[in-house]
């Protein structure tokens, strides 16, 4: 007699893969949802920051839990704890700390497969010593728009409820300047300018300088604030564009990177950009012709949007966290100098 329990039937078979498949697919869709064998959802584990050295700065700021939280970025613990580096999900290093040689990086003690990421918002210009970090670092947060963690100096958000109205208007236009220095193209820009209309200067070149909480108020009884950048590099629009000009309620006449870059992050008819005119004299033409209707037409995206700034460290490096499952893994900046002066 032929033993049943040595020879299972074809059906019996069957069920028991059956059996074998349904249980695969239910841990597959548990491993899909995040989802543990009993039902509740998995917890995501804390991405780790380490901050190298603090931009600018001999102390870091306070850095409790709870910081990206208020930034609307969860799951993130920022730290400049060295002592973290084993266990860090990413280290930042800030490039002015490297350029001075204030921080060095820990290559000799860098855990394998960790991201380093390298972090600027200066213009390539004002950057040096990029030659020596080639192959160190894995991304890039900066305020190019093709950085792989994208901070922008300020951008346009949806408003909510009304615009507040326009500050009252006493003078053409405002300049704020600090760096003053006959090549550069905005000085030369503003010295041909100011011989066909009237512009009040302000900041340290001018012997007028301006406190932080000064400086909206003074731009605001302005109808135009010349947003001049001291270089003009791809996508390099600075706090004189969105906090000089747009949040203190005047026009900003840009010169920076071409139309296409401001247009991509401002409405077309948000602001006067010096390469639509010939000459200085044009543009000065333009601006001192310009009647109340067309002058109103500027600020038409208020109705529509805010400005918000960023400009709290904090805030850029948790954008590091809210970008983390998005990074290319296993990319390295083989020639960060090249990129950057691109």
């Amino acid at each position: 007699m032929q033993n049943a329990g040595l020879s299972p039937t074809p059906s019996l078979r069957a069920l028991g893969g059956l059996a074998v498949a349904a249980l695969l697919s239910t841990v597959w869709l548990w491993w899909r949802l995040g989802a543990a064998p009993g039902g509740a959802p998995a917890p995501q584990p804390t991405i780790t920051i380490l901050v190298w050295h603090w931009p600018f700065a001999s102390q870091p700021p306070e850095l409790p839990g709870d910081t990206c939280t208020r930034y609307g970025v969860a799951r993130c613990r920022l730290t400049v704890n060295r002592s973290l580096l084993a266990g860090a999900d990413a280290v930042v290093f800030h490039h002015r700390e490297l350029q001075t040689q204030q921080a060095r990086p820990p290559l000799a003690e860098r855990p394998q497969g960790q991201p380093w990421v390298w972090a600027s918002m200066e213009s390539p210009s004002h950057t040096r010593g990029l030659g020596r970090l080639r192959g160190v670092f894995n991304w890039v947060l900066s305020y190019r728009r093709d950085s792989d963690i994208f901070v922008p100096y300020g951008r346009l958000e949806p408003r909510e409820g009304p615009a507040p109205p326009l500050p009252a208007k006493r003078g053409l236009a405002a300049w704020v300047v600090s760096n003053f220095q006959k090549r550069q193209r905005r000085v030369q820009l503003y010295r041909q300018l100011a011989l066909h209309l009237r512009v009040d200067v302000f900041g340290r070149a001018a012997g007028q300088p301006l406190c932080a909480s000064c400086l909206l108020r003074a731009v605001a009884g302005y109808r135009f604030y010349l947003s001049f950048e001291n270089s003009e590099h791809r996508d390099y629009i600075t706090e004189k564009f969105w906090r000089n000009a747009l949040l203190a309620g005047a026009v900003p006449v840009v010169l920076g990177p071409p139309r296409a870059a401001y247009e991509a992050v401002a409405p077309p008819d948000a602001f006067v950009h010096v390469d639509d005119f010939g000459s200085a004299r044009e543009l000065a033409a333009f601006l001192t012709s310009m009647n109340e209707s067309c002058y109103r037409r500027y600020f038409a995206w208020r109705d529509r949007f805010r400005v918000r700034l960023f400009s709290d460290w904090r805030e850029r490096f948790c954008a590091i966290c809210a970008r983390f499952p998005q990074l290319p893994r296993g990319q390295v900046y083989q020639d960060l100098e090249g990129w950057f002066q691109a």
